[in-house]
């Protein structure tokens, strides 16, 4: 049985990954109900406001004969039991009579936590919770970080040659990785509530901070620093009223971008100093290195705009994956706790 669950719960995982970067403030939710080892219907959280995961897989329910008291419900995480902008599915469930309801991870939203659970046992459905629970945590990371401490939580990406330079002597960085390396971070960006740069990576590639395509994803995108020039692409392109400017505090934007703007996922491109304030001040939660197989010597410019670094202040990294993208290599590191 725990193989089943697994196997069916890593689908549902699948599923709720169709909804990241959509649903802020809410979580990306997967479901699909099983009979008899079969999927008779699958869905998805598309968006705030929309059906959450459970009821949009049991709005597709075919006109089937059998009880569902021998059905079970693979849900990523626990289904809610509040009134909200949508009723509770806990209460779809009990009403629909399906026996059984496996979940990945327990709701970290106070208003929910464990109570959704506790209802569905009072109503004789048997429950299980935990499965793939590392998977299912990871999937609703930037959610977790977001309702526990009201900041998003960041990916820092970077694109760097082998000895960690990001542009050469003229601040010229295209192309630095090869086109899978730049499509893993179209998905990337298509994952992200907000694309953060540097006003120095503006300045230099004008870059337009878009998901190509975006299949739906309208992400913010916020420029750190000053003199940006008022004919760029994200002042002027038809995502322009999405174009946050920016100065001064990182905690304080970052708290902005979460208060203000439901966004629960920062993935910040760098540059530079960007990348140094971020990490010296503890704001990176997760690190995407793009490594390319070339070197550009000692006049490029750092992925890092940092000095005088000793071995005894290291910032310590722990290795969480390791993949070759084309000819490049995606490192995700996060900081050793």
């Amino acid at each position: 049985m725990l193989n089943t669950d697994k196997k069916y719960m890593m689908r549902a995982i699948e599923l709720a990954k169709r909804g990241e970067g959509m649903t802020r403030p809410n979580p990306p939710v997967g479901a699909l109900l099983v009979l008899e080892d079969h999927v008779i219907a699958e869905g998805w959280h598309r968006k705030a406001g929309e059906d959450h995961a459970e009821r949009d897989c049991l709005k597709k329910l075919p006109p089937i004969a059998a009880s569902l008291k021998f059905a079970t419900l693979y849900v990523t995480l626990e289904p809610c039991s509040t009134h909200g902008r949508t009723p509770p599915c806990t209460d779809l469930i009990i009403e629909k009579g399906i026996g059984r309801v496996v979940v990945s991870v327990k709701d970290f939203n106070p208003k929910h936590a464990g109570r959704g659970l506790e209802i569905l046992k009072e109503a004789g459905v048997e429950v299980v919770d935990g499965i793939c629970a590392v998977a299912g945590r990871e999937l609703i990371a930037p959610f977790e970080k977001f309702i526990t401490t009201g900041m998003p939580y960041v990916t820092l990406k970077l694109a760097s040659t082998l000895d960690g330079k990001i542009a050469d002597c003229t601040r010229n960085s295209k192309w630095i990785t090869g086109s899978e390396a730049r499509e893993r971070v179209q998905e990337m960006r298509r994952r992200a509530d907000a694309i953060m740069v540097g006003a120095g990576t503006v300045r230099a590639d004008d870059p337009s901070l878009l998901p190509r395509p975006s299949n739906g994803r309208e992400p913010w995108r916020v420029v750190m620093g000053k003199n940006i020039p008022s004919d760029v692409k994200v002042l002027i392109d038809e995502a322009a009223e999405r174009t946050l400017v920016r100065d001064g505090s990182l905690e304080e934007v970052l708290k902005e971008l979460a208060e203000k703007y439901d966004v629960m996922h920062v993935l910040c491109e760098g540059g530079g100093r960007l990348a140094s304030g971020l990490v010296e001040e503890g704001w990176v939660d997760e690190f995407a290195f793009f490594i390319a197989p070339k070197l550009m010597g000692a006049d490029g410019i750092p992925n890092f705009a940092k000095k005088g670094g000793l071995m005894a202040d290291v910032q310590n990294l722990k290795f969480h994956s390791v993949e070759q993208v084309g000819n490049d290599i995606l490192i995700k590191a996060k900081v050793e706790k």
